[in-house]
């Protein structure tokens, strides 16, 4: 680990000038040998470092909603090309350029405030050691080594010996126990984060490689804080506790306000998002307004909550518009729950098809239709003794019908039905 520290040694001197600057503002209302001040100090390091990386933490939150997108195709390569591993490596990074995705845009935040955590490492080990470093000189170095966190000293570890721990002015029970402590609560906050993640903000509707490799960081990553931990300095375990219960809070928030399409935190989001505009009529939030927007843009590719969504409005005689808002509806909008797509986007109901007619119903309206266009046509000066003597036999071998008989069977080549009588030749 001192190894891995040094190689960030070019960063400990802004490291310890942005803890010195703290202490100054702690210690005038602590004590400036206090471990409240440097406690403080480092905790508020860690708030500056994190508030300094929240553009990569949304560029992480895209990254890992598009990676959830692309899982499917995923699965597709690795199923098509699972004896061709390099092919499949190959499909994998062709599928990424076409999307402008990155794998390890979700690790972004972790990777940009590594060499933070290294260089307070080293600045602490240092001070364990005794040594001055960046602008920490031999009256800050005193003060930090005099400053307790609960009974343990700042730069003591779990693994010290006695006669170290002494030396710091403290006992080597007080030390493990309260690292003890810290190492417990920075496991913890790390499983929950995680657990919070997979139980709330995943698409269940997609079973994928990407879940089950989520589902053993969740228990992977506690393991490796607690193997670690003991290692850490009492300060560095006071930094990646502080950052566990950032990231963990700032995970909620997202979780909350802008929950992953298809996973049960959009499922609560929806219910509450679908209660206030029922009661207010309308879309506060511009963050709310997106939403509903990109609902309304699905179409018929909504899952099972925005289709409840969309349904609830109806019920309450409201219609998301396109541009996010939602406007009052004389008439309830119904939802088609096969695609969950608006009948009308007026609100009108659905066009009634025409009933279809029975047989003998075909044959009156055909009979009434055929009489009604006997009445309108111009009556002809032909009588039946008139008719021609072609059109006799024809008549006599099919036969006439009463009015409210069936349909006669007409010959080959003739139309069924009524036949208009032949005009006569100029002859």
């Amino acid at each position: 680990m001192d190894t891995i520290a040094s190689l960030f040694s070019f960063i400990t001197t802004p490291v310890s000038w942005v803890i010195v600057q703290f202490h100054t503002v702690y210690g005038a209302i602590f004590g400036p040998d206090t471990g409240w001040a440097w406690g403080l100090s480092i905790v508020s390091l860690v708030i500056l470092i994190r508030i300094c990386l929240i553009p990569l933490f949304v560029k992480q939150i895209k990254a890992t909603r598009a990676m959830q997108t692309l899982q499917p195709e995923m699965k597709k390569i690795q199923e098509r090309y699972k004896n061709d591993k390099q092919r499949q490596s190959e499909e994998m990074m062709k599928l990424y350029k076409e999307t402008g995705t990155n794998p390890l845009s979700s690790c972004l935040p972790i990777l940009a405030q590594s060499p933070f955590f290294f260089a307070l490492y080293h600045v602490l080990n240092s001070i364990a050691s005794n040594d001055t470093i960046g602008v920490i000189n031999n009256r800050l170095l005193e003060s930090a080594q005099q400053a307790h966190i609960f009974g343990a000293p700042l730069a003591a570890k779990f693994t010290d010996s006695a006669s170290k721990v002494e030396a710091l002015g403290s006992s080597i029970t007080d030390v493990r126990v309260v690292t003890a402590i810290m190492i417990v609560l920075m496991s913890a906050s790390q499983f929950f984060t995680q657990r919070q993640l997979m139980t709330k903000n995943i698409d269940t509707t997609v079973k994928t490689p990407f879940m089950q490799q989520q589902k053993m960081l969740m228990y992977v990553f506690p393991v490796m804080f607690a193997v670690f931990g003991i290692n850490f300095p009492v300060g560095v375990l006071v930094y990646w506790l502080t950052t566990n219960v950032w990231t963990m809070g700032q995970q909620m928030y997202v979780i909350r306000n802008n929950p992953t399409p298809g996973s049960k935190a959009q499922a609560e989001y929806l219910e509450r998002l679908t209660k206030y505009v029922t009661q207010h009529d309308k879309v506060s939030k511009r963050r709310d307004r997106a939403i509903v927007k990109a609902i309304v843009a699905k179409g018929r590719d909504r899952n099972e909550f925005e289709r409840k969504f969309i349904n609830g409005l109806s019920k309450a005689n409201l219609a998301a518009q396109a541009d996010g808002t939602v406007i009052k509806s004389d008439t309830a909008v119904a939802v088609d729950a096969e695609d969950g797509t608006p009948t009308t986007a007026t609100g009108a109901p659905k066009r009634q098809q025409p009933k279809r007619q029975s047989k003998s119903q075909r044959q009156h309206g055909g009979a009434a239709g055929a009489k009604a266009v006997g009445e309108n046509e111009p009556k002809t000066s032909l009588t039946k003794s008139d008719e021609p003597e072609d059109a006799k036999p024809a008549a006599k071998k099919g036969g006439a019908k009463p009015a409210g008989g069936t349909r006669s069977k007409a010959q080959s080549g003739q139309r069924k039905g009524p036949q208009r009588p032949k005009s006569p030749s100029k002859k």
